[in-house]
């Protein structure tokens, strides 16, 4: 049986300091290597839609990415879609498609993956500067690790962190 084709794409600016996390997690997560032949890793920077519509024989999606979840810089979080979609109607612009979007739209095209976990870091600093802030790059190896975990469990496992409900959503502190 083969095994899922697993995809863990980061996102984010890395003109903005802490709002290229995302991107500086992947890169750390490739430089540490011993990845499983059927994990991807993927810089989409901004263009998040871009990279959804190449995705849909993936099995299992992880998105790294800065999260605004109100905890001190660097808290780090994991949560699926579903837990942060807003129920209200939104206009779906085409300019400035931000992840969330770019997953409805994917959605609707039926060319998302059967599973998506977003690991969001919460910025300190996101004024223009490519190098995150000390907080925030001390703790990309512990977001490398909650990475290496996520790929690691089958689909549902994932069972570490501290459920929170905000706003009405659920989000994991990992």
């Amino acid at each position: 049986m083969a095994q899922p084709r697993t995809v863990v794409m980061g996102a984010g600016n890395i003109l903005l300091k802490d709002e290229g996390v995302g991107i500086h997690v992947i890169r750390a997560l490739k430089k540490d290597g011993a990845l499983p032949p059927n994990v991807e890793v993927v810089d989409c920077g901004t263009a998040a839609l871009d990279a959804l519509q190449s995705l849909a024989d993936v099995d299992k999606l992880i998105v790294v990415d800065a999260v605004r979840g109100g905890d001190e810089p660097g808290a780090i979080y994991r949560f699926s879609p579903e837990d942060i979609f807003e129920k209200r109607s939104e206009s779906l612009s085409l300019h400035q498609l931000g992840l969330l979007e770019a997953l409805k739209m994917a959605g609707m095209l039926g060319t998302v993956p059967k599973e998506i976990v977003i690991v969001g870091i919460q910025p300190e600093d996101v004024s223009p500067g490519l190098e995150p802030s000390p907080e925030i790059k001390r703790r990309i190896p512990e977001a490398v690790e909650v990475i290496k975990r996520l790929i690691q469990t089958e689909q549902g496992e994932c069972k570490d962190g501290v459920l929170k409900r905000r706003k009405g959503r659920h989000v994991a502190r990992v």
